[in-house]
């Protein structure tokens, strides 16, 4: 018998985890419920899940912290359930690290299919991983996703996971153009319930931090979207 996918909860309502939970074990996941982290054990270093939902309001840890940790450390997909419905908290939730954004209350269909979304994407990604070329290289740029990293002119840039899998994505397909829906479905996995200016704004950090050259750019297509432009 195949393992079951475990979910890791980490969530102060204890009515909603228990619902939660109870939802995840019929559909044959394996739940665990944490309710703070004050403790200094780690939940992910023994339960090793295959995703976590993570309310930011949670005792015992900075919010945005754990949400880059989930990802830099455990290479974890995670799905935030909050009650904050603002634009802001959204995006800087998945500019953090966070991979889908679900607001409280919530229907529970709807959430056990974004986690079966969710665990597709990881599956998808974890399998391109394993059997794509792990490091694209242009002159002055070399971009690795074996440990997330990289370097413009010789220097390691500081980079969140979102920034790396957006420029790996386009530069894995030079001069090919990809409207901001395909972008946000392939780099956030899901159709962004928000507006399209979550790209805009990756794509304009991309370009602070890496200076066009004669080789190549990050152009925009006006009226359509972008593309890694190699000139040759």
């Amino acid at each position: 018998m195949p393992e079951k996918q475990r979910i890791l909860i980490i969530d102060t309502d204890s009515k909603l985890t228990s619902q939660i939970s109870d939802a995840l074990t019929r559909e044959n996941y394996e739940a665990l419920v944490v309710n703070d982290l004050t403790s200094n054990i780690d939940p992910c270093e023994f339960f090793r899940p295959d995703l976590i939902v993570f309310d930011p309001i949670i005792r015992g840890s900075d919010p945005y912290q754990r949400l880059q940790k989930f990802w830099n450390t455990y290479r974890v997909p995670t799905l935030v359930i909050s009650k904050k419905d603002d634009v802001i908290s959204k995006v800087i939730s998945l500019e953090m690290g966070a991979d889908d954004y679900l607001v409280k209350p919530f229907d529970m269909r709807e959430f056990v299919a974004r986690i079966r979304a969710l665990l597709r994407r990881s599956f998808l990604i974890m399998w391109t991983l394993r059997t794509a070329v792990d490091v694209v290289e242009y002159p002055g740029l070399r971009i690795s996703l074996n440990n997330y990293s990289v370097y413009y002119q010789d220097q390691k840039i500081a980079m969140p996971p979102k920034e790396i899998e957006l420029l790996y994505f386009l530069a894995c397909s030079p001069n090919q153009v990809f409207t901001r829906d395909q972008l946000l479905s392939h780099i956030w996995g899901y159709d962004y319930a928000g507006d399209t200016r979550t790209v805009d704004v990756h794509i304009k950090r991309l370009r602070r931090k890496l200076p066009a050259t004669d080789a190549w750019s990050i152009a925009t297509v006006w009226g359509i979207g972008y593309k890694f432009q190699v000139n040759s």
